[in-house]
């Protein structure tokens, strides 16, 4: 889950650029994609307030019903914004995410 959220924050991040439609589209579909895997993992766990920014991220990059703002600069906010948020998460994730199938006993 780590890749998927470094290279969500890069594409979040190049969003800031003036970039071709189709880019943002599939960055849309990215964010939305990783938002979902963060929330469902952090929904096992407990609520927590990455469930909740993260559940708004999946709803605000939507490629099934998209947000449509028609103004850059608020996405640019939106976009860094996003990409800080992904960023944070994949540097704070424990190593040991695959918990107790990590802990095999050696003989």
């Amino acid at each position: 889950m780590k890749v998927l959220l470094f290279i969500a924050s890069g594409m979040l991040f190049l969003a800031i650029a003036d970039l071709p439609i189709g880019y943002y589209t599939i960055v849309r579909f990215v964010a939305t994609i990783t938002a979902v895997v963060v929330f469902v993992s952090e929904f096992q766990n407990r609520i927590t307030l990455w469930m909740i920014i993260f559940g708004l991220i999946a709803i605000v990059f939507n490629p099934i019903i998209p947000v449509y703002l028609h103004n850059k600069d608020l996405w640019m906010i939106i976009d860094f914004f996003a990409g800080i948020m992904f960023l944070i998460k994949a540097l704070t994730i424990n190593k040991d995410c695959f918990g107790p199938l990590n802990n095999r006993t050696k003989l």
